[in-house]
């Protein structure tokens, strides 16, 4: 955090389309982590770090947003995927809320059915981190 405080733009616009892109808003933060990775003006984890973190954070506001919503989970046989695969697979699933289209909806659902909170944010940390360390590893030629 202390380096988002004290970085450039480039930190606030990586955690700001980070943030924006893990929401139910469009947003492509890959192509700005790409650009401040090309850039080199920041070391490669804090930009990992601040992708990652903006990316969490906006996953979480799915959460919160989720949680708001009245819990009805009792009425429902069926709807969205997302909502079917948490409740098929539990919290593994929250791994895969970096996906498109799906990621999002898997957040939102998991605070519509009333999942831990505390669970719920590492099981979104370790998914999204591990997809910007691998796009990082991707663009550096690392792997």
């Amino acid at each position: 955090m202390q380096a988002l405080l004290e970085g450039g733009s480039a930190l606030w616009v990586l955690f700001s389309t980070g943030f924006l892109s893990a929401t139910l808003l469009p947003g492509g933060s890959e192509a700005n982590l790409i650009a401040a990775l090309k850039l080199g003006d920041n070391p490669v984890w804090q930009l990992v770090g601040v992708a990652t973190l903006g990316n969490t954070l906006g996953g979480m506001t799915n959460y919160w947003l989720g949680r708001i919503l009245p819990d009805k989970t009792s009425d429902q046989k069926h709807g969205h995927k997302a909502l079917q695969w948490l409740k098929k697979y539990g919290y593994w699933t929250l791994l895969f809320s970096w996906l498109p289209v799906i990621g999002d909806p898997l957040c939102l659902a998991a605070g519509w059915l009333r999942m831990r909170q505390g669970l719920c944010l590492v099981l979104i940390l370790i998914g999204k981190a591990i997809r910007y360390t691998a796009l990082t590893l991707i663009v550096t030629g690392l792997l």
